[in-house]
C-alpha cells in the first residue's frame, strides 16, 4: 500500500512540474485546492497533501499559511523564444533588427532603428537631474525601489493621464522597469502557452518577439490608416477567440497611422462582445501635435490596459515604464513584479524621469523635438520619393515613415545588401505576422539624415533595378 501511495504521489508531483515547465502555472499562481487537485487527478486528498509538501521542500512551490500553495518564481524554466521556420531568413525574423541595432558599432548608420539620436535627447537636463539626485537622495542610489515605484513620478503620471481624460486613482498605476517589461508582466499574468493573441499586421516587431517567448499563438489583423480593419477584426474575434489584443493607438509603429474615433468605438464594442482584453501601448503619445482618441480613455480602464514609458523621449538608458489598469489587476501585477524583479523599477531611473518631468523643461524639449521631426519627415520623404519609394501615408507626428519599394523589390534583399555597407534598414516582414510586407521598409527620419545612407540606398536599388 505504501509503495502504491508513493507512486501516486510521484504522479501528482510530475503533473505539477509539467504544468510549471509549460507555464500553465506561472510564478505566483495559486495551485488548485487540495480537494480540487485530488478530484482532477483522481487521487486521495492525502496524496495531494504529500505531493504539495514534497514540492514545497524542493522549492517548486511555497506554502502560505491559511492561503494555500503558490508556484515559486525559481521553479520556472528559462523563458526562451520558440523555434520556427522564419528564423532561417534572419532578415524577416523579429529579433533581427533588434540585434543588429543594439550591437552595431558606431560606424553603422541606423535608419532602421527605433530611437532618436543621442544629440536629440535632453542630455543637459539629465545631467542636472543626476547631479541633484547624487546630492539629495542617498536611498535612491543604494536601496531597492518600492513595489509600486516612485510616488513622485506616479503623481506626475496621474496628472498627465488626467489631461488625456484617463482618470485614475493612485492604486491603478504601477511603475515598471520599461514599457517592454510592462507588456511582459501583462503577458505573464494573463496568458498561458497556446493562448491566442491578436496584433496589428504590421505591428511593432518586438511584440512578435515577446509573444514568441511566451509560446502563444499570434494572429494578425490588417492595419489601415484609421486603425485595424474592423471587419477583419470582428471576424478574427469570432473565429479565434483571442485573449489579448496589443496595439498602438497613436502614431502606430511601423505605419505612423492614428486611430480614428469611429474605429476606436468599434474596437471597444467588439472587445466587449467577445470578452477581449486590450493592451494599449502609448509610448509615442508625446510625439503627437495634439491628442487623438485613446482606447483607455473611452473604456475607462475596464478592459483596456494602458502602458507607456519615456525611453523614446528622454532616455533609453534610464528606463522606466508604467501600467495603468484596474486596481485588482494592479494588485496581482505588483506581486508578479516582486517575484520577477523584487520590486519596482530602478529608483535612480524613476527619480531621473521625475526630475526632468517637473517644471517646463520636458514640455519645451518635446516641442523642440516635434518641430525637428516635422522638418525631418519632410526632408526624408523627399529623398525616398527621389528613389522611387512610395509613402504609405504621411504621419501626423513621430519619426517613422512606412514606404513601399519600387519595381517589386524585396526589402529583405535590400536590407542585406545595405548592411554590407554598414547601413541598417528595417525590412517590412519583421513587422508582419503574415509576412505580407515584403516590399516595405520602415525609416526612422531622425536617423536618416546622413548623406551616405542615400548614396548606399541608390547603389543598392540601382543594382537590383
Amino acid at each position: 500500500m505504501a509503495k502504491r501511495m508513493g507512486l501516486k504521489t510521484n504522479d501528482v508531483m510530475h503533473a505539477i512540474r509539467a504544468r510549471v515547465a509549460s507555464r500553465a502555472f506561472a510564478a505566483g499562481d495559486r495551485l488548485p485546492s487540495i480537494r480540487t487537485m485530488a478530484a482532477t487527478l483522481q487521487v486521495s486528498p492525502s496524496t495531494v497533501v504529500e505531493a504539495y509538501d514534497r514540492l514545497a521542500a524542493e522549492g517548486v512551490v511555497r506554502a502560505r499559511r491559511g492561503s494555500g500553495f503558490y508556484v515559486a518564481s525559481s521553479a520556472l524554466p528559462p523563458l526562451a523564444p520558440a523555434e520556427d521556420d522564419a528564423r532561417r531568413d534572419l532578415t524577416v525574423d523579429p529579433f533581427w533588427v533588434s540585434r543588429q541595432s543594439l550591437d552595431a558599432s558606431s560606424s553603422v548608420l541606423k535608419p532602421g532603428c527605433g530611437w532618436l539620436p543621442a544629440d536629440w535627447m535632453p542630455g543637459d537636463a539629465l545631467r542636472r537631474a543626476l547631479r541633484s539626485l547624487a546630492r539629495s537622495n542617498e536611498r535612491a542610489l543604494t536601496e531597492y525601489g518600492g513595489t509600486r515605484g516612485s510616488l513622485g513620478l506616479r503623481r506626475l503620471l496621474l496628472t498627465r493621464l488626467a489631461e488625456e481624460a484617463v482618470n485614475l486613482s493612485p492604486d491603478q498605476l504601477l511603475l515598471t522597469g520599461s514599457g517592454t517589461q510592462a507588456i511582459d508582466l501583462i503577458c505573464r499574468f494573463f496568458l498561458r502557452p497556446g493562448d491566442i493573441v491578436l496584433v496589428d499586421d504590421p505591428c511593432y516587431f518586438n511584440f512578435r518577439a515577446l509573444l514568441r517567448a511566451h509560446k502563444v499563438n499570434v494572429v494578425g489583423v490588417p492595419y489601415t490608416n484609421t486603425g485595424p480593419d474592423i471587419v477583419r477584426f470582428e471576424a478574427v474575434l469570432a473565429a479565434e477567440k483571442p485573449r489579448l489584443y496589443i496595439t498602438n493607438s497613436a502614431l502606430h509603429n511601423p505605419t505612423g497611422a492614428t486611430l480614428s474615433p469611429q474605429t476606436a468605438h468599434q474596437v471597444l464594442n467588439a472587445a466587449a462582445t467577445h470578452d477581449l482584453l486590450v493592451v494599449e501601448d502609448d509610448i509615442f503619445a508625446d510625439f503627437e501635435p495634439e491628442p487623438s482618441p485613446r482606447l483607455s480613455a473611452l473604456d475607462g480602464l475596464n478592459r483596456v490596459i494602458r502602458v507607456g514609458s519615456f525611453s523614446k523621449t528622454l532616455s533609453a538608458s534610464a528606463r522606466c515604464g508604467y501600467i495603468a489598469a484596474r486596481r485588482d489587476w494592479i494588485d496581482e501585477l505588483i506581486d508578479l513584479q516582486v517575484a520577477t524583479n523584487f520590486g519596482g523599477p530602478s529608483p535612480v531611473a524613476a527619480e531621473l524621469v521625475a526630475h526632468v518631468l517637473t517644471g517646463g523643461r520636458y514640455r519645451k524639449h518635446m516641442e523642440d523635438i516635434r518641430l525637428r521631426l516635422v522638418r525631418a519627415r519632410r526632408e526624408v520623404a523627399g529623398k525616398l520619393a527621389d528613389l522611387g519609394l512610395e509613402l504609405w501615408l504621411m504621419p501626423r507626428g513621430g519619426f517613422y515613415l512606412w514606404c513601399r519599394l519600387p519595381n517589386g523589390l524585396k526589402a529583405a534583399e535590400v536590407a542585406r545588401a545595405a548592411l554590407e555597407e554598414d547601413v541598417l534598414l528595417a525590412p517590412g516582414d519583421v513587422f508582419s505576422v503574415s509576412e505580407t510586407a515584403s516590399e516595405f521598409l520602415r525609416f526612422n527620419v531622425a536617423q536618416s539624415r546622413q548623406p551616405r545612407i542615400w548614396q548606399v540606398m541608390r547603389r543598392v536599388l540601382e543594382s537590383r533595378g
